[in-house]
């Protein structure tokens, strides 16, 4: 009782008397400090304000008025807004298995069917409590960012509590994806499955295989792991991830469309059902899907106004541009507040004029779609993607151009110069090629000179962040290679062994090796990268 008291719950139920009955029964295992929410948008901005131990979530919060607590849920877990160690306990009279189904897919703590007593829903809160303990120490050195410190304590809690071993061998995993090394991962994995043919283990392995670029191995791994456990639907969705890398969107579709079958409330699921149906030519199954998206967030507090414009471009390609204009002024009117609106309308009309034939319309709206881009950072790179294809297509040079170079600056972006530069000749436009290839060398050029900046006073971290954005800029550029391996090895010199820059470094030695292989400056950066391994005892 004692230690509960300084427990914090978080209740969120728009039912005042069920609230009244919560308090009552939390005050009862003696946590008093109790507060509430009445939806999910309230519950929103009060995590964002703080944080909680328990979040205690009536599954129906509005009667179709309002998020559900599964669509909360997701939220919540996509926007990072528990921890891994909040309590998330999902209170429910509902039977529909497709949503408990969907609901437990998502990864609450516990999952309480009403009517219960404040025996039942202590013993669920001291059972999760008592589970959650030995996981402290690292989920707080986690909250400190010290993720190698982390690994460590993960890696002597699995020695010193037997009965949690499997799962801080799942925690060292995870960790070990945050920093990019998905080979340590990938042997984590296989370690686990040679024991026990565990679900979340055999889906970690085919995600490290996947981020391995071993899509082959991923899939046939998810195909196995698919067929032995029908219910994990994560598997799923990298699974249709791997047909689609491998450009079978059709085979993509097709699973995503038995996982919804099975979970058919998963918001961002049926948001790239609809995106895959489009790429393979299925625009009455991309409508489909894009309307549930669209009706599905409407009080979402991370409403998207590009699945509108999804969804109209699904209705253009049916042919019904009168649908299609319906759903740009409904966007017009339902998501005023919104940055990115005022790129989003413009994209979606000139969809609209462009099947109408409006071939004037088509490029005031481009030119605006274009301006409003340059002052949004919010908008996703399919968006800014498919405005550099219409572009294109109504020789609006200018406007592809500059929104391209947008998208290659931004280095979360995951487009490369040379994808930018395939967009373009896939498109048939060869004679723009040449003037890109410019801007990206003048733009990496500059990117140099301001981490020399940087160098010389003394900020060894910035002046290789900075080399790392001329990297993606320009990635076989040699000066720019050259520049990134001499800073990577000069901040590991003065800060310490970084295992992610180090293999970083070696990758770039190996580039300059490709491109010339007679470069004076390779045997001295080789030197020093080995130099720096006995420095720091760094062995294999």
């Amino acid at each position: 009782m004692q230690e509960n008291s300084n427990l914090s719950v978080l209740v969120i139920d728009p039912n005042p008397g069920m609230r009244s009955n919560l308090q009552n029964m939390l005050n009862a295992s003696g946590i008093n400090k109790v507060e509430y929410a009445v939806n999910a948008g309230t519950a929103i901005r009060q995590l964002t304000r703080r944080a909680y131990d328990i979040v205690l979530c009536e599954y129906d919060l509005g009667s179709g008025e309002g998020q559900d607590g599964q669509q909360l849920l997701e939220d919540l877990r996509h926007h990072r807004l528990i921890s891994p160690w909040s309590i998330f306990i999902m209170l429910t009279s509902e039977a529909v298995y497709g949503k408990v189904i969907g609901a437990a897919e998502l990864a609450p703590t516990d999952y309480v069917l009403k009517p219960f007593t404040a025996e039942t829903l202590g013993a669920r809160i001291a059972r999760a409590l008592e589970r959650r303990a030995p996981f402290l120490p690292t989920y707080q050195l986690i909250a400190q960012t010290n993720l190698r410190e982390a690994i460590r304590s993960a890696a002597a809690a699995e020695i010193a509590h037997p009965r949690h071993a499997l799962d801080f061998a799942r925690l060292r995993a995870e960790l070990h994806v945050n920093l990019g090394e998905h080979g340590e991962a990938e042997e984590i994995y296989r370690k686990v499955l040679a024991w026990k043919p565990l679900g979340w283990a055999g889906l970690g392995l085919a995600r490290a295989q996947f981020a391995l670029g071993q899509v082959d191995d991923a899939r046939e791994t998810l195909q196995v792991l698919v067929a032995a456990k029908p219910r994990l639907m994560a598997a799923y969705d990298l699974l249709a991830r791997c047909h689609e890398a491998a450009g079978n969107h059709a085979q993509a579709q097709k699973i995503l469309e038995e996982a919804v079958s099975v979970s058919p409330h998963m918001v961002r699921r049926l948001r790239k059902l609809g995106e895959i149906a489009l790429e393979a030519g299925d625009a009455a199954a991309a409508e489909k899907s894009f309307k549930q998206v669209v009706s599905k967030a409407r009080y979402s507090e991370f409403r998207d106004p590009e699945d509108h414009v999804r969804l109209v471009k699904a209705l253009v390609k049916r042919g019904d541009v009168l649908g299609a204009a319906g759903v740009v002024r409904e966007l017009e009117r339902s998501m005023k507040a919104s940055p990115e609106l005022d790129a989003c309308v413009a994209v979606a009309h000139a969809a609209v004029h462009d099947a109408a034939g409006n071939r004037a319309g088509v490029l005031a709206d481009l030119q605006a779609a274009v301006g409003a881009v340059r002052n949004s950072n919010g908008l996703s790179t399919g968006l800014k993607l498919g405005l550099v294809r219409a572009c294109l297509d109504h020789r609006f040079d200018k406007g592809a151009q500059d929104v391209m170079m947008a998208v290659v600056n931004d280095q979360g972006s995951g487009v490369s110069a040379q994808d930018a530069l395939n967009l373009f000749l896939d498109a048939g436009r060869r004679d723009l090629v040449d003037g890109v290839q410019q801007q990206i060398k003048a733009q990496a050029q500059i990117l140099l000179g301001v981490a020399d900046e940087k160098r010389n006073m003394g900020d060894v971290r910035g002046a290789v962040q900075t080399l790392l954005e001329a990297l993606h800029m320009a990635p076989s550029n040699l000066q720019v290679v050259i520049a990134v391996a001499g800073g990577v090895l000069r901040q590991i010199n003065e800060l310490g062994w970084d295992h992610p820059l180090g293999e970083l470094c070696l990758a770039q030695l190996e580039k300059i090796r490709a491109i010339d292989a007679q470069h004076p400056r390779l045997a001295p950066l080789e030197a020093e990268y080995a130099a720096m391994r006995r420095k720091y005892g760094i062995t294999g």
